[in-house]
């Protein structure tokens, strides 16, 4: 028997935004276990915005594990929050209530700050660095530093190592901005290896003595860009069927529910959504092909393949929970007639 290091990981009741949680239990098994064999397992909800101290028992349900690489014998344990029933799930529980499909896929772009002594890492004591422009992918000490590429490398590393669908990195626009991409079939799937490879970051750069710094706009009314979580989506029948009369409608449907993605796509978002650095402004709906500056942005590659593909909506923050961006850009595709359909015919 081996005694293994469960990392139980979940999030927390703070709005609107949660954070991230996590402790470590020890447990025998005979090999790696399955996620069948990983136990419920208690915790203090009054010190996470879950519970009140009168009745503080909330309850951890594993509903993912990976292999945990920083450890030996490590598990990562994602869990959902449950009710002291063990079966009920908490009002912040998120994930237990989405629109899920394993025919949607979603792509995100994890836009993030490194932050250092309460500014961006790179930023001088005082004032701004050179203005942004040569920062975006770029290369050599004066661009990137010293440090940023070695986390975002060690990060890259742990996240395919613990099976998480990581897909690229690149330093971003501003000093101290960088970027992740996670991909996943299906909301949950997507969403749930956003979050682990999230925690593997914030854990990761305890040992360098930085932050991650998540909010959007975290420099405020300057010509500094914001941070996004770009969404990019595609349901089986868009990658297969697809159509410009279908992609028409899909863009309509998207423009009369902008109230409702707005809602869900983080907060603070006017901050980011002016209509300047490559957004659209948060109250208006707009679309176009490879236009950065649009609400979605149309890939060429799906107009030259007949309206076939994947579409990017530009407008979900770096704040943002997936699981809820996933979940309402599946409700608005899914508020569209598929033609050919009995609800089309009917």
């Amino acid at each position: 028997m081996t005694k293994y290091k469960l990392e139980y990981i979940w999030l927390d009741g703070y709005t609107p935004v949660p954070n991230l949680r996590g402790k470590t239990q020890i447990k025998e098994f005979s090999e790696f276990p399955t996620l069948e064999q990983l136990p419920l397992w208690g915790f203090d909800g009054s010190s996470t915005m879950q519970a009140e101290g009168s009745s503080s028992d909330c309850v951890l349900k594993p509903v993912r594990h990976f292999p945990d690489p920083a450890r030996s014998n490590g598990v990562l344990v994602l869990c959902e929050v449950m009710m002291p029933d063990g079966k009920t799930p908490h009002p912040s529980n998120k994930r237990a209530t989405i629109l899920d499909d394993d025919g949607a896929w979603f792509g995100f772009e994890q836009e993030y700050f490194f932050y250092q002594d309460g500014r961006p890492l790179g930023f001088p004591e005082a004032g701004y660095p050179a203005p942004q422009g040569p920062y975006y992918c770029g290369v050599g000490y004066k661009e990137v530093g010293s440090v940023a590429r070695k986390i975002v490398e060690e990060h890259l590393d742990l996240c395919l190592a613990a099976g998480i669908n990581h897909e690229g990195i690149n330093a971003e626009v501003a000093k101290g901005q960088w970027e992740f991409q996670i991909f996943g079939k299906g909301s949950k799937k997507a969403a749930d290896e956003m979050w682990m490879a999230r925690y593997l970051m914030q854990r990761l750069c305890e040992g360098y003595e930085i932050d991650i710094e998540y909010h959007c706009k975290p420099l405020g009314d300057t010509d500094w860009n914001g941070s996004g979580m770009h969404c990019n989506f595609s349901t089986e029948f868009m990658r297969t069927v697809g159509g410009k009369d279908y992609f028409e409608k899909l863009m309509g449907a998207f423009g009369a529910a902008i109230e409702d993605h707005i809602a869900v796509y983080g907060p603070d978002n006017h901050m980011r959504l002016t209509g300047k650095h490559e957004t659209a402004p948060w109250n208006k709906f707009s679309y176009g092909v490879a236009d950065r500056g649009a609400s979605i942005r149309v890939p060429h590659s799906f107009v030259n393949n007949e309206y076939k593909g994947y579409l990017e909506d530009r407008r979900p923050n770096s704040q943002g929970d997936p699981y809820q961006i996933a979940s309402q850009v599946l409700k608005t595709i899914a508020s569209v007639e598929i033609p050919g359909s009995k609800a089309a015919a009917a």
